[in-house]
């Protein structure tokens, strides 16, 4: 099959990449001097940039926006893609001037034609969104290489061709849907499998950082389960369901409590007077309320309230309550020992979340200390190169998403929070907001068959952690990768 995957195709990249290395580090003192004028004189002048002593060229610059030019079109739009071409952009201008001359839809109007000045303004702004996409790429990737090689990371040919192999695998249900996404997707199969290197490294990396967290004493799981006692996992506050009926006028509420002191039907006098659609649909039932999670009032009178008891109408900035609680499940609380598992839990995922944001910080200011960019390819993440204003998410090669079906490529999968979120396991200061109306299931409340807050799922890593194959979280330079 044509362009197919070959374990010898990493291993000659792995060692064309060496070897250029070493070259571009022996040279680097002759050709020094042909280095462009005002962006730092350590960068050759066949490179857009270097990173510590290692050059990124100019020709794999190129080859990447390429591919992240034509990653960007369309599936199915056909035609040749040209990426930008600076300083004149003449190719990227014809081929704007070419697209323009396809006839609209019937019965649909041509757009106005816009001005060469127009496209060539068009061609720049594609080309300065692209070259900070392959940059940054390009510099987390040298960046990323170096850390593993200072901390005696090691990867094999092997290793890489195993997890490609089960990405591939899980992503494409044929050879052909896989080749077609090579296609479309602007890069080769030796590109992909150089992200899937930068992916497993970077787990290395992730897991050489984590492992220099502080151990956990009895004394440390001792304080923790004095100062949480109230909160899961080792307390479980009150829990009660109700029937509600929620309505906007206070007239509304009275005539439904009057129907429910006839012995009326809560399902359908929920149906007939109830504003609120989630309860509404369940025959007004609002099951496993915890205090805190309700508005003020309602909330006062609903854990006032006696069991059985029909009560209201209750005035809200939501409307008026008329409710009855059904069923009371009391307050427990584990003992030291039966939640020190799930204290342990909760206690290693913040020291691990700490050790690793101290070492994301570290390495982006060692990153970009060392990282000079030539003149025409400052971005973000250069010593040379501007402040960066936010943190997107890192770590994606060039060319934006991959089409459905598509192997990861570098970015943290969803579910992943920003940095600076709290790890994993920690419930968050305070009870829940309160003033929410009731929308079937109670604020905050988890989902079905969830583990309880504070307890992290069963083989989960620690939030904040990446799984296996992804980078860890903010390792790549700021700024992000190409295609964010």
């Amino acid at each position: 099959m044509k362009n197919r995957f070959r374990l010898d195709t990493l291993a000659a990249a792995v060692r064309r990449r060496g070897a250029k290395r070493v070259a571009a580090l022996a040279a680097t003192g002759v050709i020094a001097s042909l280095a462009f004028a005002g962006c730092g004189s350590d960068v050759p002048s066949n490179s857009v940039a270097k990173v510590g002593d290692a050059p990124i060229e100019k020709s794999e610059f190129d080859r990447w926006l390429a591919a992240a030019a034509k990653s960007q079109q369309p599936p199915g739009a056909g035609g040749e893609v040209v990426a930008p071409d600076p300083p004149g952009f003449e190719r990227c201008i014809a081929s704007k001037e070419q697209q323009a001359q396809v006839p609209p839809a019937e019965g649909q109007q041509p757009p106005p034609t816009p001005s060469p000045e127009e496209l060539k303004q068009q061609c720049q702004q594609e080309y300065d969104a692209l070259k900070g996409q392959v940059m940054q790429f390009l510099i987390q990737a040298e960046a990323i290489e170096q850390e593993a090689e200072e901390r005696n990371v090691e990867l094999s040919d092997a290793e890489v061709q195993q997890q490609f192999t089960e990405l591939k695998e899980q992503s494409f249900p044929n050879d052909e849907d896989f080749q077609k996404f090579v296609e479309e997707s602007g890069r080769t199969e030796e590109d992909l499998l150089f992200q899937v290197r930068l992916d497993l490294l970077s787990n290395k990396i992730r897991e050489s950082v984590v492992e220099a967290a502080p151990e956990i004493s009895d004394a440390d799981i001792q304080k923790y389960y004095e100062e949480n006692k109230e909160r899961p996992p080792i307390g479980k506050p009150e829990q009660r369901d109700l029937e509600v009926v929620l309505t906007d006028k206070e007239e509304d509420a009275e005539k439904a409590l009057e129907e429910l002191e006839d012995d009326g039907n809560f399902a359908a006098v929920a149906k007939k007077y109830s504003s609120d659609q989630a309860s509404r649909s369940n025959g007004g039932k609002l099951e496993d309320v915890e205090p805190g999670q309700q508005e003020m009032a309602l909330d006062q009178a609903v854990f006032d309230a006696e069991e059985g008891e029909l009560v209201g109408p209750i005035e809200t900035e939501f409307g008026f309550y008329v409710f009855r609680v059904t069923d009371v499940t009391p307050a427990e609380q584990q003992s030291l020992e039966e939640s020190r598992e799930a204290i342990t839990d909760i206690l290693r995922s913040q020291r691990e979340q700490e050790v690793l944001n101290d070492f994301i910080e570290d390495f982006q200011k060692k990153s970009t200390e060392e990282t000079v960019c030539a003149e025409d390819y400052v971005v973000q993440g250069c010593k040379n190169g501007p402040e960066p204003e936010s943190q997107p998410a890192p770590g994606a090669p060039p060319g934006g998403a991959p089409p459905q079906g598509a192997p990861p490529q570098g970015a943290p999968p969803q579910g992943v929070p920003p940095q600076g979120a709290p790890p994993q396991g920690v419930p968050p200061q305070g009870a829940p907001p309160q003033g929410a109306p009731p929308q079937g299931v109670p604020p905050g409340a988890p989902p079905q068959g969830a583990p309880p807050q504070g307890v992290p799922p069963q083989g989960a890593p620690p939030q904040g952690v990446p799984p296996q194959g992804v980078p860890p979280q903010g390792v790549p330079p700021q700024g992000g990768g190409p295609g964010g």
